[in-house]
């Protein structure tokens, strides 16, 4: 399987809901390192997996609702506790409806699955992989 990873980043503030949570309860602020994996079995007739320029974009685009944003605000996350866990996964969702709806073209058409990674520090991040067609 080949891959092409692309990464960018957002700034939010959040809070969490939950004893588990301690001082987080209250509202935070976060910086996350965002990598998005691309995966297919073959290469396109270019040699490539996707346009790398065109995968910065479609993260960059996915990623900007989100960027300086306080997630406590968003309706659409209301009732959710917006951890780093749920973001790669939310993010993951994004990307999936863009690529199925043909925002990386034909070559985008053939990615298998990816992969979103979300660095909260060095030392501690959380991803979600999936399949693109079911």
């Amino acid at each position: 399987m080949y891959s092409l990873t692309v990464r960018d980043h957002i700034m939010i503030a959040h809070s969490f809901k939950g004893a588990i949570f301690g001082p987080a309860q209250r509202v935070h602020g976060a910086t996350f390192v965002v990598d998005l994996e691309f995966r297919r079995p073959t290469l396109d007739a270019d040699g490539l997996v996707v346009d790398i320029g065109a995968a910065r974009t479609l993260l960059r685009d996915v990623l900007a609702p989100l960027d300086y944003c306080n997630l406590d605000e968003v309706a659409e996350f209301e009732g959710y506790n917006t951890t780093t866990e749920f973001l790669c996964g939310e993010i993951f969702r994004r990307v999936k409806e863009r690529l199925l709806a043909g925002a990386l073209g034909e070559g985008g058409q053939s990615v298998e699955s990816l992969k979103v990674a979300l660095g909260e520090s060095p030392l501690a991040w959380a991803a979600y992989e999936g399949r693109v067609h079911q």
